[in-house]
């Protein structure tokens, strides 16, 4: 089984209804729930939404201030202007805009923000990095 990869990101919340509901309008759908953590599947992996104080209990460091905006999670698109209306549904549904979408330094082009409880995302679209039908994304240095 291969080492290099990730099955579950979770991110910690303040308020988990709170969360779900803004992720909810970004069209992200439930896939299952467990004791106060609430599951989405992705693509080969899953994304968990899991309450702060809970979360850091789990961890074994309970009473612990977990931070957030130290990693970026990232969606990649296969235009510019598929980030434009996914970053613009971001807000819509209450996100912070951190730096709106632009061409960068690296050819591409992406934005920031941060989701209701801080975690940033960065939605970017890389003309060198083409995307599978299914959005997947696999470097071409690894093919």
């Amino acid at each position: 089984m291969p080492c290099q990869r990730v099955s579950l990101i979770t991110l910690g919340v303040a308020d988990l209804d709170r969360a779900r509901r803004f992720y909810a309008q970004l069209g992200w759908k439930v896939a299952g729930e467990s004791e106060g953590v609430a599951f989405y599947q992705m693509q080969g992996q899953v994304l968990g939404l899991f309450g702060l104080a809970d979360l850091a209990k789990d961890q074994g460091r309970e009473g612990a201030a977990l931070g957030t905006g130290a990693m970026t999670l990232a969606q990649n698109f296969a235009t510019r202007e598929d980030v434009d209306a996914a970053f613009a549904k971001a807000l819509a549904a209450g996100a912070k805009e951190l730096k709106a979408p632009e061409a960068v330094f690296w050819g591409g082009y992406s934005g920031y923000y941060a989701d209701s409880d801080g975690h940033v995302w960065e939605l970017a679209h890389n003309p060198f990095w083409p995307l599978a039908e299914d959005g997947s994304l696999t470097l071409p240095e690894a093919t």
